[in-house]
């Protein structure tokens, strides 16, 4: 399976630093027992104000879990009840075998009418991250700063976030289950929580109670996902109709919403050859960004040419397999070579076909450096030489302990939640995940990648309304940008809804945030899209 042979890498790629599971949450579900519910919700709230654009924004934070329970559990019928009465003999037959405690942090404007403000739930991905990146690094009202292109050191610096979405939309920053404070518990946690499917139900529910518990159903509603949270966002816009819950709009931040377009290794995947393809664009912004290609080019017109060569005879002469003459071969290696700076030898042991972990090994192995995996500017020693693709990613090393301690200092000190509890950074589920999707209309979970185009065509439909904001970075070969592109531009929904796509693309990678100026054009981007779609006059 593709999602095995990619595993090291987009384990990090697609959300966050992934470490092992904690023993707190392993502890936890060990004591769980039917008679004794494992969970309950908990709040802390907190005030706090943010400056933004120069006007004072005073909100009311609120630090909390909800308790959620996997498909197909009745949440109408008390937990009281169906755990049963031990003192009158009852069974508890219909307790649930797990649970999950999914930890929140919500802000909401001071003084703001509920029924008129916007709501956004945004979240990271991994599988198996929390969302400590988009609160820390973007739209948080406190942010962590972190060098660009560099590998920065304690004490780390948090400030005042003047480019917070609090101006325009409430934000509630949600962790997925298992990640963060939040926690799982019961005998069948992982089969319950840990899938592309139960992890769609776990949000969906999710923001169900929420609108119920703070009275926000008349709001207009947004997602915010990033990496594999654009998933997830795509799957909840259908599932979230089902609960009688139509959204304004959804945004996208490094989409990833077909796994077939990931590029692996193409010995043992071969015939599957449009995920090279789509990804030449972002090798080719790789190469002219570290001067090996595209000398004296302007990146856009430079992308543009990269783009016409993918989709046209690159992509021919990938049909073509081995009836490709050798002089035919010559001559695409040679071409390959110009936009990606590999060695035309070495294009031609590759038989043509880059998986996205040998561009970042290759191209700067003169040196002996290795490019970022969600950001390909970055660079850092090679960890092995000999190795076929990079075994690590700098971006990540570079950032990942500025975030996590940034937040455990900020919930603690100033949200005042967490004393006693681990905020666990990631979870290793991926190669654990389970990868299988039933898309509407199919009768049983397909044995395939998960795609969930399907999914939010279907939701497009049903809701002409929803507007979509898909963004990216161009040096990001996690989740390359002309592949999120191409796959929307192959959403099936008329002509009519396709103009409810609007795309945005920066000089940056996965996280596009971590970098100032481009965190301010990107928060001006999501916040137009707010205020264009939010049905206020």
């Amino acid at each position: 399976m593709k999602h095995i042979l990619i595993a090291a890498g987009l384990a990090l790629a697609l959300g966050g630093c992934a470490t092992a599971q904690s023993k707190e949450i392993r502890t936890a579900a060990e004591k769980a027992t039917p008679e004794t519910p494992m969970f309950e919700p908990t709040e802390v709230e907190s005030r706090g104000s943010v400056t933004i654009g120069g006007v004072a924004i005073p909100y009311r934070a609120l630090a909390g879990t909800l308790v959620i329970h996997p498909k197909g559990w009745d949440d109408t019928i008390p937990i009281e009840r169906k755990r049963g009465d031990k003192a009158n003999g009852d069974a508890a037959e219909d307790v649930p075998d797990s649970e999950a405690s999914m930890f929140y942090t919500a802000y909401f404007k001071d003084g703001a009418s509920a029924e008129t403000r916007p709501i956004t739930f945004l979240f990271n991905g991994g599988p198996g991250s929390p969302t400590l990146w988009l609160h820390m690094g973007a739209y948080g009202p406190v942010r962590v700063e972190t060098p660009d292109l560099a590998h920065g050191g304690a004490p780390y610096r948090t400030v005042a976030n003047d480019q917070s979405l609090l101006d325009v939309s409430d934000l509630v920053f949600v962790d997925a289950p298992g990640t963060g404070f939040s926690r799982v518990a019961g005998k069948d946690k992982e089969d319950a929580w840990f899938g592309v499917d139960q992890d769609i139900h776990a949000f969906t529910v999710f923001v169900r109670d929420f609108l119920s518990k703070y009275g926000r159903w008349k709001s207009p509603k947004y997602l915010y996902g990033e990496s594999y949270g654009t998933m997830r966002a795509a799957g909840m816009t259908l599932a979230l109709q089902k609960q009688d819950i139509d959204l304004n709009g959804v945004i996208l931040l490094s989409d990833i919403l077909n796994w077939d377009l990931i590029p692996d290794d193409p010995q043992v995947n071969p015939g599957v050859d449009l995920p090279y393809v789509v990804a030449l664009p972002t090798y080719a912004a790789t190469a002219w960004y570290h001067k090996r290609a595209g000398a004296g080019r302007d990146l856009a017109s430079w992308l543009a040419e990269a783009e016409s060569f993918a989709t046209t005879d690159y992509a021919l002469a990938l049909m073509k397999g081995n009836d490709l003459t050798d002089a035919e071969r010559q001559a695409v290696a040679a071409r390959l070579h110009a936009y990606t700076g590999l060695p035309t030898d070495y294009l031609i042991k590759t038989n043509l076909r880059i998986e996205y972990g040998a561009l970042q090994k290759e191209l700067l192995a003169d040196k002996g450096l290795t490019t970022g995996t969600l950001d390909t500017r970055f660079t850092g020693a090679t960890l092995d030489p000999l190795s076929k693709v990079a075994s690590n990613d700098p971006q990540g090393t570079a950032i990942g302990a500025a975030y996590t301690a940034a937040f455990n200092d900020y919930v603690r000190g100033t949200l005042g939640y967490g004393a006693g509890r681990h905020y666990e950074g990631g979870l290793d589920v991926y190669e654990s995940w389970d990868y299988t999707h039933r898309p509407p209309g199919a009768d049983r979970a397909l044995i395939a990648l998960p795609n969930l185009l399907p999914d939010l065509a279907v939701a497009m439909k049903q809701n002409p309304k929803m507007k979509l904001l898909v963004t990216g970075g161009y040096f990001d070969v996690s989740t390359p940008y002309f592949a999120g592109r191409y796959e929307l531009r192959h959403l099936p929904v008329p002509k009519d809804l396709q103009a409810n796509i609007a795309y945005k693309y920066y000089a940056a990678g996965h996280m596009v945030y971590v970098n100032p100026a481009l965190l301010a054009e990107m928060r001006t981007d999501a916040a137009d899209f707010i205020r264009r779609t939010d049905g206020i006059d």
